[in-house]
C-alpha cells in the first residue's frame, strides 16, 4: 500500500502556523532583566554632582523599578541625554560630554522603532569638564528696592538655575509693584570655555503701572455673575497686585460651590492701562450626602449623617442638614439624638465676611440629667487668611431639663426646670495642619467664648473653651508622628446647681480620657448623685508609627481634670488612661481602633474599646 503524501501547499500552511505559534509563545515569556546599569565619571566631577545625576536618570530609575521591556529601556536611555546635560548646566558645568551605551552601542544611534531584543548592560559615562563661574552677571532694570541675589553675581558658580530663577524673581518683583506686563525683553548668555566663564546679561521690560479693570465672568455657571464678582472681590481701579488676584481665586474656591476656578489676565491693556480679568468656573455637584458611625464600650453605637445642597439660590449659598443618634446599647445614660440645619451665604458683608443661620433640636439623656432643647440663631463668619477664621453668632435657646442630680420631689419624680437663654457664641480658629483628616505636621488652635443671659432668672454667665493640637513627623515619609493635645474649659456666673447641665464639663471617654468610662469624672454631690464641673483641663499624647503604607500602630495616654470652681485651682480631681491603637488609612480618613484602660484615678477599672473614622484628634 503506498504511503500517504503531504500536499506541499498544505505543508507550507502547517509550517507557517507552527512558526506563528512558537513566536506567539515566545512573546509571552518574560523579557530578560537588565543585569547592570551604572553611571561613571570619566574625569572630574564631585560626589554631590553624581548624586544629582543618578537621582535624575530615567535609565537608572528603570533599573531600580526592574523594567525589562527593551523599548522602554531604550526610550529612557535616549531621554537621559537631555536630562544629564540639563543637570550639568544646572550645576554649572557647560563643557560636559555625555555618552550612554546599550550593550556597547551608543544609545543615540539605535533606531527607536528597532530596539534590541534584550538589554543586559547599560552605562552612562559623563565627563563634566570644569565648573564655570559668572564673569558678567547683569540684570535690569530691577524693581525699586530690589537687587540681584548673591547666586547671580560675578565670581559665583554659574548655575543655569541661578539665571532662570533670577529672571523669574525680577519679573515677579515688577508684577508685585503693579507692572502686570513685565517681561524679559533681552537675554544674552555666552560661555567662554578656555576661561570656564559664563557671561549673562538679562534685559527687562517692566511695562506701565497697571490697575484692575473689568471682571468678565464666563458663561456656564449656575452661580450669578454678579455674585461671582462679589465673592472674588477684585477692586476695580485699584493698583494691580498678583496676591490680590490669588486671594480672589481662593475666595471662590473656599465657597465649595466650584469644582475648578481659573482667573486669567487679558493679553492687552485697556484704556488708561487697565487690566481686565477673566473668570471661568466649573460648578460642583449641587447635592452631597454622607454617613458615619462610631462605637465604644461605654457609649454604645453612634450613627450620624448629613445632606447638603450647594448653590440653593444662585448665590453660592448652601444648606446642610445633619442628624445623629447616639447611645444605642450604651451602658450609661440613654438614647441621644439631634437634628439641625445650617444655611451659609458667602460675601454678604464684603468678600471675606459671610452670613449663616441655624436651627435645631436636641435630646441628651445622660446619667445625671435629661435635656431637651430647641434653638435658632444667626451670625457672621470672617476669613482673615487661608489659615485663620472667626465666627460670631446670636442664639435663642428654649430648654427643658430633668435634674437627676437633685433629690426627688413629691410623687417620686425628679425636678424639672425650663429656661430660655440668649447667647452670643464666638470662635476663632487657627489651622496650620498639613492634612485635616490625618495630620503629620503643623498645629490647630481654637478658642471659643459664649456669654449667655437667662431671660427668666438671674443665672447669666459665660463659658470659655480652648483646644490646642500640635503634630511633628519624623523619619522617611513622616513614618513616626508625635501628636499632642491640650484642652481647657471654664464656666463663670451661675452657681453649680443653677447652671444648665449641658454647659458643664465632664471627663472620660473617647473625646477626653480614653480608658475611663464616659463622663465618669464629675463633681460628687453625695448619695450617688453627681453633676458636671465648672472647670476642665485635658491632656492627650500619641505616638503614631507606620507599619505599612496603610497601617499604623499608635500608643497613647490621656489625662483629665474636673473642678467645682470656675477656673482651675487644683482642688478638683484628676484621672487618666492609656492604651494602644490601630489605624488603617482610607480615602475618607483612617479607620480607628483604640483599646485602653485606666491609668490613674478611681473612676474606672476595665478595658474600653473605641472604633471610628479619623484620628482621635
Amino acid at each position: 500500500m503506498p504511503k500517504p503524501r503531504l500536499d506541499r501547499a498544505r505543508a507550507g500552511v502547517i509550517t507557517a502556523t507552527l512558526s506563528a505559534s512558537v513566536v506567539a509563545w515566545l512573546s509571552v515569556l518574560p523579557a530578560a532583566a537588565l543585569d547592570r546599569a551604572d553611571l561613571v565619571f570619566v574625569e572630574g566631577g564631585t560626589d554631590r554632582l553624581k548624586e544629582r545625576l543618578v537621582a535624575g536618570s530615567l535609565l537608572l530609575a528603570a533599573e531600580r523599578d526592574q523594567v525589562t521591556d527593551p523599548q522602554d529601556l531604550l526610550a529612557a536611555a535616549q531621554a537621559d541625554y537631555r536630562r544629564m546635560v540639563d543637570l550639568l548646566y544646572a550645576s554649572g558645568y557647560y563643557s560636559g560630554v555625555v555618552n550612554i551605551s546599550i550593550d556597547g552601542r551608543e544609545a543615540a544611534e539605535i533606531p527607536p522603532l528597532d530596539p534590541p531584543t534584550s538589554i543586559s548592560v547599560a552605562e552612562i559615562r559623563v565627563t563634566p569638564g570644569p565648573r564655570f563661574t559668572f564673569g558678567l552677571a547683569e540684570i535690569g532694570p530691577l524693581a525699586p528696592g530690589r537687587r540681584a541675589p548673591e547666586e547671580f553675581q560675578p565670581g559665583a558658580v554659574a548655575r543655569a538655575t541661578a539665571i532662570t530663577d533670577t529672571a523669574t524673581t525680577a519679573v515677579n518683583d515688577w508684577r508685585s509693584a503693579g507692572h502686570a506686563k513685565a517681561e524679559v525683553a533681552d537675554q544674552r548668555v555666552t560661555a567662554i570655555h578656555p576661561e570656564a566663564r559664563l557671561d549673562a546679561q538679562i534685559g527687562l521690560s517692566p511695562g506701565p503701572a497697571v490697575t484692575f479693570g473689568a471682571v468678565n465672568v464666563a458663561e456656564g455657571s449656575a452661580v450669578r455673575p454678579t455674585v461671582i464678582r462679589r465673592i472674588a472681590g477684585l477692586p476695580e481701579g485699584a493698583r494691580y497686585d498678583p496676591e490680590t488676584l490669588a486671594k480672589a481665586a481662593q475666595r471662590l474656591r473656599r465657597t465649595g460651590a466650584f469644582r475648578s476656578v481659573a482667573l486669567t489676565e487679558a493679553e492687552l491693556l485697556g484704556p488708561d492701562n487697565t487690566l481686565d480679568i477673566g473668570v471661568a468656573v466649573v460648578d460642583e455637584r449641587p447635592r452631597r450626602y454622607g454617613f458615619g458611625a462610631e462605637i465604644a464600650t461605654d457609649t454604645g453605637l453612634g450613627l450620624n449623617g448629613f445632606w447638603m445642597h450647594r448653590n440653593v439660590s444662585g448665590r453660592a449659598d448652601r444648606v446642610r442638614v445633619e442628624g445623629s443618634v447616639e447611645g444605642i446599647e450604651a451602658s450609661t445614660g440613654g438614647l441621644d439624638y439631634s437634628l439641625s440645619a445650617r444655611y451659609d451665604r458667602p460675601a454678604v458683608y464684603g468678600p471675606d465676611t459671610g452670613f449663616f443661620g441655624i436651627i435645631g433640636i436636641e435630646r441628651l439623656d445622660e446619667e445625671f440629667f435629661l435635656t431637651e432643647r430647641a434653638y435658632v440663631g444667626l451670625g457672621v463668619t470672617r476669613t482673615f487668611s487661608d489659615t485663620l477664621e472667626g465666627e460670631l453668632g446670636l442664639t435663642l435657646e428654649q430648654a427643658r431639663v430633668t435634674s437627676r442630680f437633685l433629690p426627688r420631689i413629691v410623687g417620686g419624680t425628679f425636678p424639672v426646670r425650663e429656661y430660655t437663654l440668649v447667647s452670643l457664641p464666638g470662635a476663632l480658629t487657627w489651622d496650620r495642619r498639613d492634612d485635616i483628616l490625618n495630620p503629620t505636621t503643623g498645629f490647630y488652635l481654637k478658642a471659643e467664648a459664649m456669654p449667655f443671659i437667662d431671660t427668666e432668672g438671674e443665672d447669666s454667665g459665660g463659658r470659655l473653651r480652648f483646644d490646642a493640637r500640635a503634630y511633628r513627623g519624623f523619619g522617611e515619609g513622616d513614618g513616626i508622628v508625635l501628636a499632642g493635645r491640650a484642652q481647657l474649659g471654664a464656666l463663670f456666673g451661675p452657681d453649680l446647681l443653677d447652671t444648665p447641665p449641658d454647659f458643664l464639663f465632664y471627663s472620660g471617654g473617647g473625646g477626653t480620657v480614653r480608658g475611663q468610662p464616659y463622663q465618669s469624672l464629675f463633681v460628687d454631690l453625695g448619695g450617688g448623685r453627681g453633676i458636671g464641673g465648672r472647670s476642665f483641663v485635658g491632656f492627650s499624647g500619641e505616638v503614631r508609627a507606620k507599619v505599612t503604607e496603610t497601617i499604623s500602630l499608635v500608643g497613647f495616654a490621656d489625662a483629665g481634670y474636673i473642678g467645682e470652681e470656675s477656673f482651675y485651682d487644683g482642688t478638683g480631681e484628676w484621672h487618666s488612661g492609656a492604651g494602644i491603637g490601630l489605624r488603617y488609612d482610607t480615602a475618607v480618613g483612617p479607620l480607628r481602633l483604640d483599646v485602653a484602660g485606666p491609668l490613674g484615678g478611681d473612676t474606672g477599672d476595665g478595658v474600653q474599646i473605641y472604633i471610628g473614622i479619623g484620628q482621635s484628634f
